[in-house]
């Protein structure tokens, strides 16, 4: 009668013994699912160039390309971010701040200034960067088919097709002999950019006016510079810095009647008259594939450069009509799309 509470009694102190602090910590691992759950979910660090508000549309493709790679922020990855807010100058530090967690890779939209800020910022984590200029040019990549380092991404051709801007521009105002051109000098490409746009107004034969902005503070005087100096049009070079801009600019266009292209579908679509560039939407939900194949333990060093060849036409007629101007019919024909 007195053997089985002895034995339980043994039993009892046995299993505290050998056991209490694995029973322990696993009441403390069950406690809290969610929890656990969540630490144990993939990191990504996303490196924005400007603001939350402004990456809007491109952040809804990037996470597109993520969930269609089978990954969805929140669930099965978390993101760290980091937002420059338009000064450029800050992205080095914070690509350090990102490099520096417990990331699975980095995420570098938006353009040159941010890739290269992030190549510099680690030689150890994977990193996307997507952009509209030549990332072998840059030295973001041995090659397209072999980066052959920690960064791979998307590359699409805003930054190739300046020239033909000019060479719209030029078809929609034949009469015109001279033609303005805004470069950003903080740009990666601006040279690059300048000598292709020299090279189509030569073979144009007409003249081309230089002119530089580095902040939004400057844009009025784009546009009367343009004016001053008798030009038909005035064309933006490829850079992220103008396109998250295209508003500001397409109020200006506007009120100070100077017809202009940029890169950015965004510009004709607030009032502005044209664009031709890169289609972002594509280019940014291919940088989130990008990223959901890294997350997957593909090597940066051999997942080929996507590139997005997709470049997309848009006219305003409305902006037109305001300005005189009458499109030639073979051009609407061929525009993406021609907002009445």
């Amino acid at each position: 009668m007195r053997c089985g509470p002895r034995v339980s009694f043994d039993f009892g102190r046995r299993l505290s013994r050998r056991h209490l602090a694995a029973l322990a910590g696993a009441t403390v691992a069950t406690a809290g699912p969610a929890g656990a759950r969540a630490q144990a979910l993939p990191r990504l660090g996303y490196l924005g160039a400007e603001s939350p508000a402004l990456y809007a549309s491109r952040l809804e493709a990037f996470r597109e390309g993520l969930a269609e790679g089978g990954f969805i922020e929140g669930r099965s990855v978390t993101i760290d971010y980091r937002w420059a807010d338009g000064d450029y100058r800050r992205l080095p530090a914070l690509a350090k701040e990102l490099a520096a967690l417990p990331l699975a890779a980095m995420v570098a939209p938006g353009g040159a200034e941010v890739a290269l800020a992030a190549r510099a910022a680690t030689t150890r984590l994977p990193v996307v960067f997507e952009m509209g200029g030549d990332p072998v040019a840059l030295g973001m990549v041995a090659s397209l088919s072999r980066p052959g380092g920690n960064l791979t991404g998307v590359s699409s051709l805003s930054v190739e097709v300046s020239r033909k801007r000019l060479e719209f521009l030029r078809e929609v105002i034949p009469q015109a002999n001279r033609f303005a051109v805004a470069l950003n000098p903080a740009s990666p490409t601006a040279e690059s950019q300048r000598r292709s746009l020299v090279a189509a107004a030569e073979s144009l034969g007409v003249a081309l006016v230089l002119l530089t902005a580095r902040t939004e503070a400057e844009f009025e005087a784009l546009f009367t510079a343009t004016r001053e100096a008798g030009a038909g049009g005035l064309v933006f070079s490829s850079d992220p810095y103008f396109a998250y801009r295209s508003a500001a600019l397409a109020a200006l266009a506007a009120r100070l009647r100077v017809p202009a292209m940029t890169q950015s579908r965004d510009f004709p679509l607030a009032g502005g008259l044209m664009s031709y560039g890169g289609d972002f939407h594509q280019s940014h939900r291919q940088s989130g594939r990008q990223a959901a194949r890294l997350l997957k333990g593909a090597t940066p060093a051999e997942l080929p450069v996507q590139r997005v060849t997709k470049v997309e036409l848009f006219i305003n007629l409305k902006a037109a009509d305001a300005m005189g101007i009458d499109f030639p019919a073979s051009l609407l024909s061929s525009a993406d799309q021609v907002i009445e």
